[in-house]
């Protein structure tokens, strides 16, 4: 993995870095393909229940790295989009500690997560249209699912940016935090790595893909899904957790 990414792992949490602090970690390719192998290393491991990212220095991510853009440098990686994730993120859950700025393809990123947890002095945005350009890693796609319609057009049409208490208003950040972002996460991560990581797992796929299912269908497509968890050994471990006050011991089958 390049040194553009670093990860490491805390308590069963992977935590990923972004480490281009004087370029106010904006993505180039290295950047790019360091994180799809970070995500591709949390679905392949088993003690590894969910994922962090973050950004050195201060700043979350400033978008795309337009100096690598003018040597024709894009970063992308094929099958899982701007940054390895925006087009497809991992099958465990991921959530974003946010210092700093998220703008442009960092924003795309931040939304990409399931999880937001930012610092009380984040500042966020898609100023693409300023540059001439178009927030096209998922922005102008994925925000109007998250926040109201009209607030996503007025982000993507003016380049402005919001705060902190705005984004947690229009719900595009789950907690704001005085202090640490990453603590702010870290917390939120543990409270995530304690449940049992199939039900967590299957809930999240449900969560992303019945948006797509149709009224008719989508207790025949949840029916698919869910008796994995519950004909699972840890569905029978919970319950025994639970009849005889002690913590689960999961197996994540």
């Amino acid at each position: 993995m390049s040194e553009d990414v670093l990860s490491e792992v805390k308590d069963g949490v992977l935590v990923i870095t972004i480490n281009r602090p004087d370029a106010k970690n904006a993505m180039n390719k290295a950047a790019a393909e360091g994180i799809a192998a970070a995500l591709d290393r949390l679905d392949a491991e088993d003690d590894l229940r969910v994922a962090v990212l973050t950004g050195a220095g201060g700043t979350f991510c400033s978008g795309m790295d337009l100096k690598g853009f003018l040597r024709g440098e894009t970063p992308f990686v094929e099958g899982r989009g701007f940054g390895g994730l925006t087009q497809k993120g991992p099958a465990k859950p991921i959530i974003a500690a946010v210092e700093g700025y998220a703008l442009a393809g960092g924003l795309e990123l931040m939304i990409s997560c399931d999880l937001v947890v930012a610092s009380s002095s984040a500042k966020f945005g898609i100023p693409e249209v300023k540059r001439g350009l178009a927030a096209a890693a998922g922005g102008l796609m994925k925000l109007p699912d998250q926040i109201p319609h009209k607030v996503a057009m007025e982000l993507a049409l003016t380049g402005e940016f919001i705060d902190a208490a705005r984004a947690y208003e229009l719900g595009l950040v789950n907690r704001v935090t005085d202090g640490s972002a990453m603590d702010g996460a870290m917390e939120l991560a543990r409270a995530i790595s304690d449940n049992g990581p199939l039900a967590v797992k299957i809930s999240k796929q449900i969560i992303e893909e019945s948006r797509g299912w149709s009224l008719e269908s989508r207790w025949d497509e949840q029916a698919k899904l869910t008796p994995l968890v519950f004909a699972s050994e840890d569905a029978r471990e919970g319950a025994a957790a639970f009849a005889e006050k002690r913590k689960p011991n999961w197996k994540g089958k």
